[in-house]
């Protein structure tokens, strides 16, 4: 009956520390905070702009990582970085949590170099989800703009954007794979 009793109440810990955890972040507080995200990531974190990520639908442990890295200055942009300095850790919750929420919009691409960035895009897939949902700290690439996911391959390999599974992949693609994986994941 010990043994049960602590079972219980372990596992009722737990439930509360992975509860308290989920709930901490606020969608709603996130919406009024993302006021200022409008202009660069669009409404509801739909971005027109090629030059600007989507952010609507993006995982949130990716969001709140890249927002962490802008502030620390591991990654470098220095509209970001002015941004995200003033950002507390309850702010960048709510953020990611408002942004992961919204339905996210296809970008298009062009159908002839989406379909021959297909079969290509399968070594995508293992880190980035079987339909580029993005998984975890991984992002969600589907529905990007082209020229945005071909400028951040370009980045990755030429060092000024870091990350060593990314620059390992993109050592051996060319332009043209980049935008052929760009115009495939745009689409969806």
């Amino acid at each position: 009956m010990k043994l049960l009793m602590h079972s219980l109440s372990l596992s009722l810990v737990v439930g509360c520390l992975f509860a308290t955890s989920v709930s901490a972040a606020d969608a709603k507080a996130g919406e009024q905070k993302a006021e200022a995200c409008v202009g660069c990531h669009g409404q509801n974190g739909n971005s027109n702009s090629p030059q600007w990520p989507k952010l609507a639908g993006q995982q949130p442990t990716y969001i709140e990582t890249q927002l962490k890295a802008f502030k620390s200055g591991h990654r470098s942009n220095t509209m970001m970085q002015a941004i995200a300095t003033n950002l507390t850790d309850g702010d960048i919750d709510d953020l990611a949590a408002y942004f992961s929420s919204q339905k996210p919009a296809s970008a298009g691409a062009d159908a002839i170099l989406a379909k021959a960035g297909q079969p290509k895009a399968s070594m995508c897939l293992g880190c980035h989800g079987i339909q580029g949902e993005g998984k975890g700290q991984f992002p969600r690439l589907a529905g990007q703009h082209p020229n945005y996911l071909v400028s951040q391959l370009a980045n990755f390999k030429n060092g000024s954007r870091k990350s060593g599974p990314m620059q390992g992949v993109v050592s051996s693609l060319s332009d043209q794979d980049y935008k052929e994986l760009a115009a495939y994941f745009g689409s969806l």
